[in-house]
């Protein structure tokens, strides 16, 4: 079983920028591929952004590419969404996710965390 925590959300100006992080526990950590997602108010959950085990491949989705970079540290089990230039479309919450099973699918998910871009 593995538990995932985020954290670094908060409201911050359009234009600004936020360092996400998630904090995995277990010992496998540095073989799973993770991934962000985001929920807006009344709209479904979206992909954001996924990293390979290695953290050698990345690949994001078209409304956040050039803005957004995902990364990890496997020595510390936490993953990374460095968040630049926001817009408050971006406003959402924030949730990781582990151990991809299928396209877009994944394992474990984290209780998420609340990010609100003010224009």
């Amino acid at each position: 079983q593995v538990q995932l925590v985020e954290s670094g959300g908060g409201l911050v100006q359009a234009g600004g920028s936020l360092r996400l992080s998630c904090a995995a526990s277990g010992r496998s950590f540095s073989t799973y591929e993770m991934a962000w997602f985001r929920r807006a108010p009344g709209k479904e959950r979206d992909f954001i952004a996924h990293i390979i085990s290695s953290g050698a491949y990345t690949y994001y989705s078209d409304s956040v590419k050039g803005r957004f970079t995902i990364s990890r540290d496997n020595a510390k089990n936490t993953v990374f969404l460095q968040m630049n230039n926001l817009k408050p479309e971006d406003t959402a919450v924030y949730y990781c996710a582990a151990d991809r099973r299928d396209y877009r699918s994944y394992a474990y998910w984290g209780q998420g965390t609340q990010v609100t871009v003010s224009s």
